[in-house]
């Protein structure tokens, strides 16, 4: 129940000595302040880190060929082989549980030689040759047009969807680029689209010096034929890639007759064992984050209790009347309990604050100075805020328990007696 009186004594106990109580209330200020801000910077680590898989799902890998390292079936050591469109067809038959498997190919390299053309201006460009369902595994805004169609694969049509880089790079501002054509290594291609990644962060400038045309197209045009450079097979969401990599591994090695036990001929990366390994030490930097904020949260906890003794002695004789007037001990526990309560919540609450105006700043210069390497958008969630409270709410009650108890032990004629 709501009393004027009690909480008219609980603010003049407070004001009594107001640089005593600011200094007590501090302790908790910096403590949960370091707390909030240790884990926003620990989220921003992570955030910034993960950037950099590109936003490409994470539950994929990347499979591709290397040299052989053991001789098998009288074929050398040393052989090198190549993937072909049908051990696309092969993979998705027989390995159960995975949702896209996109062949690809390569031409050129960023910051490479000139490979491509548009009148006057050229610059040096990715070339990639992929299907459709690429789009689906690295997540892209189509910003004009389309991207690959399958019946651009089955056409073997001479298009391209290209990035903001290179629509930098080969046209003018506000030229339209829908229906133009730039050649590639002295072939002519049709832009039918264009792009920029989706979240781009990290190789963002990369991402957006790409061209991307049909996996057949690409074949036909730069004599590839039906060679594939590597794969890029993403599972579906409640299998891992990681677990049914083997059995591809295994297929492809059948299929080429490499030696089963032959482990370096076949090159991968595991991005959904990566992705694991990143949010498992994450797990553990939070942690860590929790413990450390906690650790110095709890000297001003202690700090509290020890105020609050000290408030106790003071009052002995206050107290002592109180309880020969008939108040009861819980009367009196109650009412150093919610002093303490208060002044911990008190000071919690705006150690939150600032601390939300740090992080806050924090996002200011970011987003003044673009994009920093491993560091992203520090923040923290609502779940964190709660968990902040509750941990003021419990720690205010244990500072004050203590010396309560402290107070309502005391006989009321002892108390009297002190002067």
């Amino acid at each position: 129940m709501f009393s004027r009186d009690r909480w008219d004594e609980i603010l003049e106990a407070l004001n009594a000595n107001k640089f005593r109580t600011f200094l007590t209330a501090f302790g908790v200020f910096w403590g949960i302040t370091i707390l909030v801000l240790l884990l926003a910077l620990t989220n921003g680590l992570k955030n910034g880190v993960t950037a950099d898989f590109g936003n490409f799902a994470t539950n994929s890998m990347f499979m591709w060929t290397q040299g052989t390292s053991k001789p098998y079936k009288g074929l050398p050591k040393g052989r090198y082989f190549n993937y072909k469109i049908d051990d696309v067809a092969a993979i998705k038959s027989e390995i159960p549980n995975l949702k896209y498997v996109s062949p690809r190919n390569q031409l050129g390299g960023y910051n490479g030689a000139n490979n491509v053309i548009r009148g006057t201006k050229s610059g040096a460009f990715e070339i990639y040759g992929d299907y459709p369902e690429f789009i689906k595994q690295r997540p892209m805004d189509i910003l004009q047009g389309r991207f690959i169609s399958y019946s651009d694969i089955e056409a073997k049509r001479k298009i391209c969807v290209i990035g903001t880089g290179v629509v930098k790079g080969l046209y003018d501002k506000d030229e339209t680029v829908l229906g133009t054509y730039i050649k590639i290594n002295g072939v002519n291609f049709l832009v039918v689209g264009t792009f920029k990644m989706s979240n781009s962060q990290g190789d963002g400038e990369q991402d957006a010096s790409t061209i991307y045309m049909p996996f057949t197209t690409f074949g036909q045009a730069f004599n590839r034929g039906e060679n594939v450079g590597w794969m890029a097979i993403t599972a579906v969401d409640d299998v891992s890639i990681t677990s049914v990599k083997q059995q591809i591994f295994d297929l492809m090695k059948f299929r080429h007759k490499v030696d089963p036990t032959d482990d370096r001929a076949i090159g991968h990366f595991d991005l959904s064992e990566q992705f694991g390994r990143i949010n498992g030490l994450f797990s553990i930097l939070s942690l860590v984050g929790y413990f450390v904020g906690a650790l110095v949260l709890m000297s001003g906890i202690i700090g509290i209790s020890n105020i609050m003794l000290i408030v106790v002695k003071e009052r002995t004789k206050e107290i002592g009347v109180r309880r020969a007037l008939g108040a009861s001990p819980w009367s009196i526990k109650s009412q150093i309990l919610q002093e303490s309560l208060i002044l911990t919540i008190l000071s919690g609450m705006v150690g939150i604050s600032f601390a939300a105006l740090v992080i806050w700043v924090m996002n200011s210069i970011l987003d003044n100075v673009g994009p920093v390497d491993n560091f992203a958008n520090p923040s923290v969630s609502m779940q964190v805020v709660f968990t902040a409270l509750i941990i003021l709410i419990v720690s205010g009650v244990l500072a004050g328990l203590i010396p309560a108890n402290s107070a309502t032990k005391m006989k009321p004629v002892d108390a009297l007696r002190i002067e």
